[in-house]
């Protein structure tokens, strides 16, 4: 059975520069409502568990993430032809980049751990169907993908936890 999907013609391709129009909106998005590196305070004042990350890593990290998904997405992008394949990829990554440009919404604009919590249970679960989907196109892909499920694994613990052992601020208003 031939995946493509009809007609067949694809994009003239993803440039580098499509790259960094998502990565500046993303991000964009994503400081406006609590700054760079959020509300520290109000992530440091919570008790974590013990593998939490310091707050200092998170903007790195993030960085290194958003830089090595943006490969990724290049990759399976000009990848042909048009397969049902690299659509869902290039849907959930999409769905993953609205997700991580809402979290600084949520946990520190909202000042809620819960709504935190589930955004980035939400966003391990479409990156785990995105590596799933990158790894069958392109294992290249799908190993940078793979990064990102590593620190979500990690991310998705801690805000879990986090917002089980902690008053959320937003729903003790309500």
């Amino acid at each position: 059975m031939n995946d493509a999907i009809q007609p067949s013609t694809t994009p003239s391709g993803f440039r580098w520069w499509h790259g960094v129009l998502i990565f500046l909106a993303a991000n964009i998005v994503s400081i406006l409502p609590a700054g760079f590196n959020g509300d520290e305070a109000f992530y440091n004042n919570f008790t974590r568990p013990a593998v939490a990350p310091p707050d200092w890593l998170f903007a790195p990290m993030w960085l290194f993430l958003n830089i090595t998904s943006l490969v990724a997405l290049g990759i399976v992008a000009n990848s042909r032809p048009l397969t049902r394949e690299r659509l869902a990829f290039l849907w959930l990554e999409g769905i993953g980049w609205i997700l991580f440009a809402v979290f600084n919404t949520l946990y520190f604009w909202m000042k809620s751990p819960i709504l935190g919590a589930i955004d980035t249970v939400l966003g391990l679960l479409v990156c785990l169907a995105s590596l799933a989907w990158g790894w069958r196109i392109d294992r290249r892909a799908g190993g940078l993908i793979g990064l990102r499920v590593l620190w979500l694994l990690l991310a998705t613990f801690v805000s879990v936890w986090v917002a089980l052992n902690n008053a959320d601020p937003f729903f003790a208003s309500r």
